[in-house]
C-alpha cells in the first residue's frame, strides 16, 4: 500500500475503499439498479453502521463488499488489496484470511459445539488445532460464554447462539468485519448486551467493521453512521 493511501482518515490505514459501486439486477425485463455508484472509504479500528430500511441494497453492499458474489461495477479494495482482478480462488483467500462475517441468524454448525464451531474456521486457515483452541476459549471467554464450551447451538439461548457467531467471526483476526443486522433476531434487551460484547471486541481486536442495521438506536452507538438511499450513501 502506496504512503498517500495510508493517510487517509487521518493516520488510520484504510481498509474498505469503495469507488463508484454498483449494482443492477434485471427482473421481467426491467432494469433495476440496486447501488448506484458507492463510495465509501473505513479506516482500521472504525466501526461503521449502514443504516436504511428494507430493501434499500445494505445486504447487496455487503455481499459485495464481502466478496460472495460478481456482477458489481467500480472499485473495491480491501486491505489494499485491489478486489476486482481476484479470481475465485483468490477471493476465498480473502474471505478467510481478512474477513470476519456476522449475520442476522447465528449458521451455527448444529453438531459441533460451541468451542468447536470457533475452532473450526482456525483449522481451515491452517492454524494448529490447540493454538486454535485457546484462541477459542479467550473469545468465548471474553463474550461471558466460558461456561457454555460444550454446549451444542440447540442448547444455547438466541444470545449465546449470536456471541458464538461473533467470536467465530473474529477467530482468525479478520482485518474487516461484515455485520447484517447481527442483532435483529433478538430481543431489545438481549440485542443491547450482544451488540456491546461485539463492539468491545471487535475495538479490542483493531478491526474495521462495517454494520447492516434499520436500528437508529443502535446505530448511534458506533463510530460513523452512514444511510443507503436510492442506491447511492448519504
Amino acid at each position: 500500500m502506496n504512503e498517500a493511501a495510508t493517510q487517509v482518515l487521518g493516520e488510520r490505514e484504510p481498509i474498505v475503499q469503495l469507488e463508484r459501486l454498483t449494482r443492477s439486477f434485471v427482473q421481467g425485463g426491467v432494469t433495476i439498479e440496486v447501488l448506484r455508484g458507492v463510495d465509501l472509504t473505513i479506516g482500521a479500528g472504525e466501526i461503521v453502521a449502514l443504516l436504511g430500511p428494507s430493501g434499500s441494497g445494505k445486504s447487496t453492499m455487503l455481499q459485495a463488499v464481502g466478496l460472495l458474489e460478481g456482477g458489481f461495477g467500480g472499485r473495491i479494495a480491501i486491505a489494499g488489496i485491489e478486489a476486482s482482478g481476484l479470481d475465485a480462488a483468490q477471493r476465498t483467500r480473502m474471505r478467510r484470511d481478512h474477513l470476519g462475517f456476522v449475520y442476522q441468524f447465528h449458521h451455527l454448525l448444529p453438531d459441533f459445539n460451541a468451542e468447536e464451531n470457533v475452532i473450526l474456521p482456525q483449522l481451515v486457515s491452517g492454524k494448529e488445532r490447540g493454538a486454535a483452541r485457546i484462541r477459542a476459549q479467550e473469545l468465548l471467554g471474553a463474550l461471558g460464554l466460558e461456561h457454555r464450551l460444550e454446549h451444542r447451538p440447540s442448547q444455547l439461548s438466541g444470545g449465546e447462539q449470536q456471541r458464538v457467531a461473533v467470536a467465530r467471526a473474529l477467530a482468525n483476526g479478520p482485518r474487516l468485519v461484515l455485520a447484517d443486522e447481527p442483532t435483529g433476531n433478538l430481543d431489545e434487551h438481549t440485542a443491547d448486551k450482544v451488540l456491546a460484547q461485539f463492539l468491545q471486541l471487535v475495538r479490542g481486536h483493531g478491526s474495521a467493521a462495517l454494520v447492516a442495521t434499520h436500528n437508529e438506536r443502535l446505530a448511534a452507538r458506533m463510530d460513523r453512521v452512514v444511510r443507503l438511499h436510492e442506491g447511492v450513501l448519504e
